[in-house]
């Protein structure tokens, strides 16, 4: 039954084709786009102080990606996101680097003011976010996903959304609801923006169902981890893997989805 509801997902997007939009940082903007295209989702990139309320207001969804910060672009986010908390419109966080700055922290408190649906982030992002002490290296983590669990668990009851804890396991977490998703494959890590692209196809998810931030992250990191699978099972390397990454998104089909997912309840609680 959960499997349907995740192959569900999948093909709404598919379907619906969401208009994303993504105030991300100009590292990884060409892998976020492309890869939100393939998904079958479609992504805008508007950073403009004159236009970001607009946009956001025609999106079904916004991502905020603090990767590259500037005075500008973090007036873009917060303009975008106060429009996106009047509009009850989903929202996704990634707090890139969080702890790396005093001035990083400052945004990232700033910023959860609004109300993101989801906040998806490492182990060290989300120990950092959630002020455990926690020595970040740069974007890397130094946690394992586990490690953070307690940390997700209160961040989310602090800031009222669902905390995705990327990792060789990642975890979608709701206050005691915790679901682990084991896809994925070492290889995704050597390529930038793999994490960033998690989150923004998270947003493209939770824009089809924006009721369910929950199952639309679960799905969201299912989807990621069996692709990046299925992209290494034919990859020489780092290269080929973001080429064959984007094929196995656009082809991805449902008889594969179930045969290759990995998910555990770690807390029953409530169905997911």
């Amino acid at each position: 039954m959960l499997q349907e509801q995740l192959w569900q997902q999948v093909q709404l997007v598919r379907a619906q084709s969401p208009l994303v939009h993504n105030i991300t940082n100009y590292v990884v903007m060409n892998n976020t786009a492309n890869a939100l295209l393939a998904a079958g989702a479609s992504p805008v990139m508007a950073h403009a102080h004159g236009e970001v309320e607009d946009m956001t207001a025609i999106a079904g969804a916004l991502v905020i990606n603090i990767g590259t910060l500037d005075d500008y672009w973090v007036k873009s986010m917060e303009l975008a996101a106060a429009r996106a908390k009047a509009l009850q419109r989903p929202w996704v966080l990634d707090p890139v680097g969080a702890g790396a700055t005093s001035y990083r922290n400052e945004v990232l408190r700033e910023l959860l003011k609004y109300s993101p649906a989801v906040i998806r982030g490492n182990a060290s992002e989300i120990l950092a976010l959630a002020s455990i002490e926690s020595a970040t290296k740069g974007v890397d983590s130094q946690h394992s996903s586990e490690q953070a669990l307690d940390a997700a668990k209160r961040l989310s009851e602090a800031v009222n959304c669902v905390v995705v804890v990327s990792g060789a396991v990642d975890y979608i977490v709701q206050g005691d609801r915790v679901t682990a998703i084991a896809n994925g494959h070492p290889l995704m890590a050597k390529v930038t923006g793999m994490g960033c692209t998690a989150t923004a196809i998270t947003g493209a998810f939770c824009a089809t169902a924006p009721q369910k931030p929950y199952q639309s992250a679960v799905a969201a990191m299912a989807l990621m981890g069996i692709a990046g699978e299925l992209a290494a099972a034919k990859a020489a390397g780092p290269g080929s893997v973001q080429q064959y990454f984007l094929d196995a998104l656009y082809t991805l089909d449902e008889q594969t989805f179930n045969s290759k997912l990995q998910l555990t309840i770690v807390h029953a609680g409530i169905p997911v």
